[in-house]
């Protein structure tokens, strides 16, 4: 990564242009054309420096409900339970942890019901039933931006 690439990573963190062209707006903004940003943000996607790029919503806004789930699951169901859980669109992250409670993921559905369903849905396929739904009693949000 060089210099242009840490500053093109800088300027789409937040505050992402809202136009019909934004990689051409990106490349004014930083004295470089359309082309380069989007070959330079190609290259840091294939690298895996850049995972996606895309809008963050804030779920209440939209109607929607979050959780956040822990599982106790033996080693042996880990690659079962994980491929199963990560089969629901609502799940937006899913970790391993070391811990007993080791597996932690996030679920976002239009209803606390269907969230509930699906916990329990994911509890009869998986053979799992230590399933922690925590949902969100007030929502603190974070601005993560990284100087690079």
């Amino acid at each position: 990564m060089d210099d242009l690439d840490k500053k093109l990573l800088n300027s789409i963190q937040s505050g992402f242009p809202i136009c019909s062209r934004p990689y051409g707006a990106i490349g004014e903004m930083l004295d470089m054309g359309e082309t380069e940003v989007l070959e330079r943000l190609k290259k840091l996607k294939e690298s895996g420096i850049i995972r996606r790029i895309g809008g963050n919503f804030g779920p209440e806004n939209l109607g929607y409900f979050s959780t956040l789930c822990a599982a106790k699951v033996p080693e042996d169901k880990l690659e079962a339970f994980t491929e199963t859980v990560n089969s629901y669109p609502g799940v937006t992250h899913n970790y391993i942890r070391e811990n007993d409670w080791n597996v932690w993921f996030t679920f976002i559905e239009p209803s606390r019901e269907i969230i509930a369903s699906n916990l329990e849905e994911i509890a009869d396929k998986t053979g799992v039933r230590e399933i922690l739904n925590l949902p969100a009693t007030h929502v603190f949000k974070i601005r993560a931006k990284f100087a690079l």
